[in-house]
């Protein structure tokens, strides 16, 4: 997979970036992630990609011609095919586990990360293919929720992660959120790990853990429930 950033602020991705499992994908060629500055591609000498909203009113949106070039740049410059462009919006479509899976079998993505009152609407309505929201609530730009999509999706690749089953019984991957779980030591404080997980026989924790899903999700997100039932 091939992943490319455009953002005003590139510095905030460089830290998530360098560590744990998108730093191992890295280094192991399963995903290729470059970050583009959208400053280059304003030609005000003042690096400026932003500017005050036509009708006036507050707050400052970001301009069309630094987008436009960036992702034209991208494409010509890394010999893109048909890459998925996706803009980081509260006005996106709701983020899931579902949708992770089907950006891992992307090849190209461009991410455009959004700051300010959000982007001019000839960006989205000309260079975005995808508008992705991971929430109800405001942050002060894109750069994190691209990071969470991001991760999502490249925790997904091949190799990625050292134990593929260990992904595949995380919350909301069988339309429910997962079961509890212990390490050693088995009593800390007179709190005990319960007798099942204990006692070896597989069906018996197999059940355990089934049942103690459900009763997890019914209790914090019935909706999820309510989903697999519509489906």
């Amino acid at each position: 997979m091939r992943v490319f950033i455009v953002t005003a602020f590139p510095t905030l991705l460089e830290g998530p970036l360098t560590e744990s499992i998108i730093k191992r994908a890295r280094d192991h060629d399963i995903v290729e992630i470059k970050i583009f500055d959208l400053r280059d591609f304003s030609r005000n000498k003042h690096r400026q990609v932003d500017d005050y909203p036509y009708g006036g009113g507050p707050g400052m949106v970001l301009k069309p011609e630094p987008f436009f070039r960036a992702v034209e740049h991208i494409r010509v410059q890394e010999g893109l095919s048909s890459p998925r462009v996706i803009m980081l919006t509260p006005q996106g479509r709701q983020y899931s586990q579902q949708e992770a899976k089907v950006l891992a079998e992307e090849q190209e993505i461009i991410f455009l990360c959004g700051h300010y009152k959000g982007f001019d609407e000839r960006i989205r309505e000309n260079i975005v293919t995808d508008e992705i929201s991971i929430g109800d609530f405001i942050l002060t730009g894109g750069e994190l929720a691209a990071m969470v999509v991001i991760d999502s999706v490249v925790r997904l690749l091949p190799g990625a992660i050292g134990d593929l089953d260990s992904a595949r019984s995380d919350s909301f991957e069988n339309g429910m959120l997962d079961c509890p779980y212990y390490t050693r030591p088995e009593e800390y404080r007179g709190l005990k790990v319960p007798d099942v997980l204990l006692s070896g026989h597989h069906g018996e924790i197999d059940t355990w853990r089934k049942a103690k899903a459900l009763e997890r999700t019914v209790a914090r997100r019935a909706d999820l429930l309510d989903k697999e039932t519509n489906l």
